[in-house]
């Protein structure tokens, strides 16, 4: 059987790098902490940008294991020639630690084969089994936001 090599293993990003998910802090005090299992995203928010970094970092354990069960795929494709270069929340709605669902509407950039682009989704959250857990997203137009 062969085996495949396309995939890293884990997350190659150093600790003190910051973090993709454009906040202050740095890769293992924000969103690294929740891909290594050490912590769990406290909020759909949160869970947001650390599954955009996880995209970021191509970290396909992370995502299937914040991927709803009844949504999850199989495995996630990640394209060569995709590289995400910044997140903007635009919008949040439930989704904090005294709710059970919640949306975030965000914008993600990125260039592919050195073309920029910008996807905007309005991604929908649920609690399963108590933790935040993405269910599945509604892909919008990004003509109306600066590239």
């Amino acid at each position: 059987m062969a085996r495949r090599t396309t995939r890293p293993a884990s997350p190659s990003l150093p600790a003190d790098s910051p973090c993709p998910c454009g906040l202050a802090a740095s890769y293992g005090a924000c969103c690294g902490r929740f891909h290594s299992g050490q912590d769990t995203a406290p909020t759909a928010e949160l869970l947001m940008r650390s599954r955009y970094s996880a995209f970021v970092v191509r970290d396909q354990a992370y995502l299937l294991r914040t991927w709803h069960p009844t949504t999850r795929p199989a495995s996630v494709d990640f394209d060569p020639a995709m590289r995400w270069s910044g997140l903007e929340i635009l919008e949040t709605a439930d989704g904090s630690l005294f709710h059970a669902t919640g949306t975030v509407t965000f914008v993600a950039r990125y260039t592919h084969g050195g073309t920029p682009g910008a996807l905007r989704e309005r991604s929908r959250f649920a609690r399963s089994d108590g933790a935040w857990v993405y269910v599945d997203g509604a892909f919008g137009d990004s003509e109306d936001t600066d590239a």
